[in-house]
C-alpha cells in the first residue's frame, strides 16, 4: 500500500564563491551591507523534503504519494517524477507563484549565505489528506505552517499512522503546537539539534516524548541514531560512507528507509539500520537526489554492513 508524504517540493540553487565572505564584508559597515559576489559555478538540484523522501523510498521499491504545492515553474520537477514512476496526483499547482526555492552561496571556507523563498509552499493547506485515498502510513515533513498543522490533524482523524518530522520547520511552532503534533503523531523523528530544540520548547524530556508516542527517533550524524520505543533504546550504528560529498538530504534519505521498514513490518533494529544505510548512500553523492543505487545494490550493501538481509 502507498505511503503519503506531506512536505515541500523545492529547487535548490547552489552557487560557489571562490573568495571569502570575510574579505568582502567590513565589520564596522554591517549596518549598510551592499556587496556582490561573483559565482562562476551554479547548479540547480531537485529538492524539498517530500521530494527527497519520495525519491529514496522509490529506490527501495516503496510506493510514495507526494502531497505538496508547486508553482508555475514546476514542469521539470513533475516530468522527472513521472519518469521515475512517482505519483504526483496529490501535488497541486499554484499558478500565481513560483515553486519553493533555496539560494545557497558557499565561500572558500565553506561558510554559507542562504535565502529561502517559500513560494507555492505557502498554499500547502489547500491539500487534504483524505484526497490521497487509502495509505498505510503518512509523514508530515517541513512544509507551509498551516499545511503541517492541518495534515497532521487530518491524518490522525483518519487513523493513519503518522510520522511527525518537524525538521527546519520547527521554528514556526511554539511549545503548545509541538505538544499537539507529538500527541497526534504515532512516531516522532528529529536530529540531535532538533531534539534539543523540541525538549526546550515543549518542556518535555526525550523520555516523556517517547512515552507519548509509539517511538521517538533521534539521528546523530556520524554517531548513528537512537530509537526509543516501549521503554527500550535501540542504538543504530552509522554505516561508513564511500566518501563524504554532500550531507544535503541525508535526513530525508534516513526517513525514507524508516518509512519503508515500518511499511514492511520490520523490527526497529532492521528499520533503523536500513535508514542509516540510506543516509550513507546519499552522503556520497552531490545533491539530494543524484544517487541511484539499484534495489539489489542496497540489499548487498545492507548485507555487507550488518551480516544479514532485510528482505
Amino acid at each position: 500500500m502507498s505511503s503519503l508524504i506531506c512536505g515541500s517540493l523545492a529547487y535548490d540553487n547552489i552557487m560557489q564563491y571562490e573568495g571569502r565572505f570575510a574579505e568582502a564584508l567590513l565589520a564596522d559597515q554591517l549596518h549598510k551591507v551592499n556587496v556582490s559576489f561573483l559565482v562562476p559555478t551554479m547548479r540547480r538540484e531537485f529538492g524539498g523534503c517530500a521530494g527527497n523522501i519520495a525519491y529514496n523510498l522509490k529506490l527501495l521499491g516503496g510506493d510514495p504519494v507526494i502531497m505538496a504545492t508547486v508553482g508555475l515553474d514546476s514542469a521539470p520537477y513533475l516530468e522527472r517524477f513521472a519518469e521515475l514512476g512517482i505519483s504526483t496526483r496529490c501535488v497541486r499547482q499554484i499558478d500565481s507563484s513560483f515553486t519553493a526555492q533555496c539560494f545557497i552561496t558557499t565561500d572558500a571556507d565553506s561558510n554559507q549565505i542562504t535565502a529561502f523563498h517559500p513560494g507555492a509552499m505557502t498554499w500547502s493547506h489547500e491539500n487534504k489528506v483524505a484526497d490521497a485515498g487509502p495509505v498505510k502510513f503518512a509523514i508530515v515533513a517541513p512544509d507551509g505552517r498551516d499545511g503541517m498543522l492541518q495534515h497532521a490533524q487530518q491524518a490522525a482523524e483518519l487513523n493513519i499512522p503518522l510520522i511527525f518530522d518537524p525538521g527546519q520547520g520547527m521554528p514556526m511552532f511554539d511549545g503548545e503546537d509541538l505538544k499537539n503534533f507529538i500527541d497526534l503523531a504515532t512516531y516522532v523523528a528529529v536530529n540531535d539539534y532538533e531534539a534539543e530544540l523540541l525538549t526546550a520548547r515543549t518542556g518535555l524530556s526525550l523520555a516523556q516524548i517517547a512515552e507519548r508516542t509509539k517511538a521517538l527517533i533521534v539521528t546523530r550524524g556520524e554517531l548513528g541514531a537512537d530509537i526509543f520505543e516501549g521503554g527500550k533504546k535501540f542504538d543504530i550504528p552509522c554505516v561508513p560512507a564511500d566518501r563524504i560529498a554532500d550531507p544535503t538530504g541525508c535526513g530525508d534519505a534516513f526517513r525514507a528507509g524508516m518509512l519503508f521498514g515500518l511499511t514492511e513490518g520490520y523490527d526497529w533494529e532492521t528499520t533503523g539500520r536500513l535508514a542509516s544505510l540510506m543516509g550513507s548512500l546519499k552522503i556520497a553523492s552531490q545533491g539530494p537526489q543524484n544517487h541511484a543505487p539499484s534495489r539489489a545494490e542496497i540489499e548487498e550493501r545492507f548485507h555487507a554492513a550488518f551480516g544479514y538481509r532485510f528482505a
